[in-house]
């Protein structure tokens, strides 16, 4: 979108960070109908790229989960670029999850990143993520139209997660950024931190960053940083 959001242009890992709450859904006996959740982080970092001007904000999601594996739903964020607008996000996203084997599951869904109050920077991104044995992931992402740029862009992530005892778990995750046509310039970002949950609400401390190309991108915005995120939700 803006110096922020062209890097930060595109959806969902979620985004491994991102926020959005599609991915690794559960077995379909074990789906409930509607998926929620409240948060509140002291930074929106998305592929390792502050969407808040480094400032802390508040987000919410809502996924509908369709019998079959299929779902749709939105989410939204505050968000600060270092300019007048956008002031928040909202994204909407239908997608498709499936057990491939026992250990293996496949997700692919399309992010519609919006911004209400400046919608050149709107976008679409297809996003597939594959979690192999509830643990490891590889994501791959595509946009033609990049932050708003009219250029393609591809993102993938290799990442973990591990439980840990009482509740907590680690997670780790470094992201390439193929943006050289629409920012002109690829980066690399990454990410690690542990999570503590007690039923409905969770808390996570991590840290985020990028390679020296991210830093000549997006300046402070893409600074290493630590990130706490408190939320409660289904």
């Amino acid at each position: 979108m803006t110096p922020a959001k062209l890097c930060t242009a595109l959806a969902t890992a979620l985004l491994l960070s991102l926020p959005m709450a599609a991915f690794a859904q559960d077995a379909e006996e074990e789906t409930p109908l509607i998926n929620w959740s409240l948060a509140a982080t002291s930074d929106y970092a998305w592929r390792g790229v502050s969407q808040s001007d480094e400032n802390p904000t508040a987000q919410a999601g809502l996924t509908f989960n369709i019998p079959g594996g299929f779902y749709a739903g939105a989410w939204a964020s505050g968000v600060d670029f270092g300019g007048n607008k956008p002031d928040f996000e909202v994204d909407y996203f239908v997608g498709y999850n499936v057990d491939f084997s026992e250990n293996v599951n496949f997700d692919v869904m399309v992010n519609r990143y919006t911004y209400p109050d400046a919608a050149d920077l709107n976008f679409a991104e297809l996003i597939t993520k594959t979690t192999f044995a509830e643990t490891y992931s590889l994501t791959v992402a595509y946009s033609d139209d990049f932050g708003g740029t009219d250029e393609d862009a591809w993102y993938f992530n290799a990442g973990g997660e591990w439980g840990l005892p009482n509740d907590y778990s680690f997670n780790a995750g470094v992201g390439y950024n193929k943006t050289e046509d629409a920012l002109g310039e690829n980066y690399v970002d990454w990410n690690l931190g542990f999570s503590k949950s007690w039923g409905a609400v969770s808390a996570s401390l991590g840290y985020v960053g990028t390679n020296g190309k991210g830093d000549d991108l997006f300046g402070k915005f893409a600074d290493d940083r630590v990130v706490l995120t408190l939320s409660v939700g289904n």
